[in-house]
């Protein structure tokens, strides 16, 4: 099994993406085994892998930092909008199906057995993966939903690091205000990084 490291960020738009790119290419650089993960990504553009399927462009980005082809199981749900409410589903790169965001709550079950199935078959061939939350953890409002951030944290045992940006300003009160709501999940956040400092 290997061991997991995870990235996620105070909100959207943070740098998470780049930063596991990053680290994926400095562990490669030093010999490691190494794949990013990212269990659920909401994008419009899809990268199309060997196996025919589809997956965010970042993890396709972050497969060729980390030097491995990129494959389905490194972003096994990709949501691909079609309305403010309504998304096309992509499970393990095939398309599943349209849903709304009610479909999609019905389907989470379904979802997470995608989404441990396939970080456990990555886990089986490399010795690192470094995984991609989304948005911010600490999102109440979805807690019990759940299946991209401390979720993912808790089935890889992942020790994780927040990411904030500066450059929005408040960096110092995402921080302070994430691990107040995260309650026992807090214990996780090993490090944080400041993210677009001048």
């Amino acid at each position: 099994m290997a061991k997991a490291l995870m990235i996620q960020g105070t909100g959207s738009g943070v740098g998470k993406s780049v930063l596991v790119a990053g680290l994926c290419r400095v562990l490669r650089d030093i010999g490691i085994k190494v794949a990013p993960f990212k269990a659920q990504n909401m994008a419009l553009n899809s990268f199309i892998t060997k196996e025919g399927g589809e997956i965010g462009r970042a993890q396709a980005f972050q497969a060729e930092a980390a030097g491995i082809e990129p494959c389905n199981d490194i972003n096994p749900i990709l949501l691909k909008a079609t309305s403010e409410s309504g998304c096309q589903v992509i499970l393990n790169g095939k398309v599943y199906g349209n849903m709304n965001a009610v479909d999609y709550y019905a389907f989470k079950d379904e979802a997470w057995k995608a989404v441990t199935e396939a970080y456990d078959r990555l886990s089986q061939r490399y010795d690192v993966i470094v995984i991609e939350g989304a948005g911010s953890p600490a999102e109440i409002n979805l807690e019990k939903e759940e299946i991209v951030n401390m979720r993912v944290a808790r089935h890889t045992n992942a020790p994780v690091i927040l990411v904030g940006d500066i450059d929005k300003g408040g960096v110092f009160a995402s921080f302070y205000g994430t691990i107040g709501l995260l309650d026992n999940d807090a214990e996780r956040i090993k490090a944080f990084i400041v993210n677009k400092f001048r």
